[in-house]
């Protein structure tokens, strides 16, 4: 068998996993310490400002890719996504969520609508991936997604540590935690399926591993930036 032949189903399943289980963000530095409890609440404040500006863009990059896809059926599907983060209407949704969760930690909902805040390094991230998702096939901008498979673990770390560490942040600001625990097992498994289906050739699957590596590090890019910016404060 040739050396660039297309893993089986189980293989390249097992690939796909193993990217966020050796590069998800929940190894970067600054997660860790946050995770243990060691964040002080400026830094806390901080991380909420700046990683804000990527979930306001998840809709956006959710639109760029569903404009891709030729058939109805999967468009509906994937419209659930934005229809997730911006809600049904004023006042629900993932977005929403966030912005109590800032306002818990004492900032103002205005304050992190302005961006003004945001850090050079973490724009610049967060740009790359919505390019990314503008301008690559729809196999790579859904392979991108798949960071997805590790937010369910992440989230209940994030639950625990903030539940156990920083009381000073009232349960009503966990909802966004909270509601990604279910929403993050479904949305990828399904992408997870999408992808298992298109990728059909050695070098298509190596694109899709190659798409959810680049995710990785834009998570990992933006917590860098954080990082960074703690240090020189």
């Amino acid at each position: 068998m040739s050396s660039t032949a297309p893993w089986g189903p189980a293989a390249f399943t097992q690939r796909l996993r193993a990217v966020p289980a050796e590069r998800y963000h929940d190894r970067h530095p600054f997660n860790v310490r946050m995770h243990e409890g060691r964040l002080g609440r400026e830094e806390l404040r901080r991380w909420i400002v700046n990683r804000f500006h990527y979930q306001r863009h998840i809709p956006v990059k959710d639109a760029l890719i569903l404009a891709k896809f030729d058939d109805p059926a999967l468009r509906r599907s994937w419209l659930r996504r934005i229809s997730d983060h911006d809600g049904e209407k004023d006042g629900e949704g993932g977005i929403e969520r966030w912005l109590r969760l800032g306002e818990a930690a004492g900032i103002p909902r205005a304050h992190l609508l302005s961006g003004a805040d945001v850090l050079p390094g973490v724009r610049l991230a967060v740009d790359g991936y919505v390019n990314f998702c503008r301008l690559r096939p729809p196999l790579e901008a859904v392979a991108a997604s798949l960071t997805e498979l590790a937010a369910p673990d992440i989230m209940r770390t994030r639950i625990a540590a903030f539940e156990r560490h920083y009381g000073w942040i009232g349960p009503e600001g966990l909802t966004y935690f909270r509601s990604r625990v279910g929403q993050g097992s479904r949305d990828g498994e399904e992408a997870l399926a999408l992808v298992l289906a298109w990728a059909r050739t050695r070098e298509e699957q190596d694109s899709a591993v190659a798409a959810l590596t680049f995710k990785c590090d834009v998570l990992w890019s933006l917590l860098d930036a954080v990082e960074t910016a703690g240090a020189r404060t």
